[in-house]
């Protein structure tokens, strides 16, 4: 299944059960949020252990619901996702060339011109 026809399966699931009616764009960005912190959960308490492998299957469910409602307020707000993650990534390709940000975490205002 390409992304497109997930997107779309989850655009029916919603309308189905009429539920876009509760999905303004405020409530949205916070249902990001809150699932967005139920996956960072799977990291509480891991000590070192920077992969949690264990809760790999519970990471994906969270991950999936955040990619939901990414979905839901894309389709509430008219953009396409495809586009708007093309426009982000070659935006960030200039902040980021290769040879000042390849290998290095530090954010493209610390790079010396």
């Amino acid at each position: 299944m390409t992304f497109e026809e997930a997107a779309q399966k989850a655009i029916s699931f919603r309308e189905a059960r009429d539920w876009a009616q509760f999905h303004n764009p405020k409530d949205l960005a916070i249902s990001i949020n809150l699932e967005a912190a139920e996956l960072l959960e799977a990291f509480q308490w891991s000590g070192e252990d920077l992969v949690v492998s264990e809760k790999k299957a519970y990471m994906a469910e969270e991950l999936a619901d955040v990619v939901i409602y990414c979905i839901y307020l894309a389709d509430t707000l008219g953009v396409d996702l495809a586009n708007i993650v093309t426009v982000k990534v070659d935006k960030d390709a200039l902040k980021y060339p290769i040879d000042k940000s390849r290998g290095s975490s530090k954010k493209y205002t610390e790079f010396q011109s």
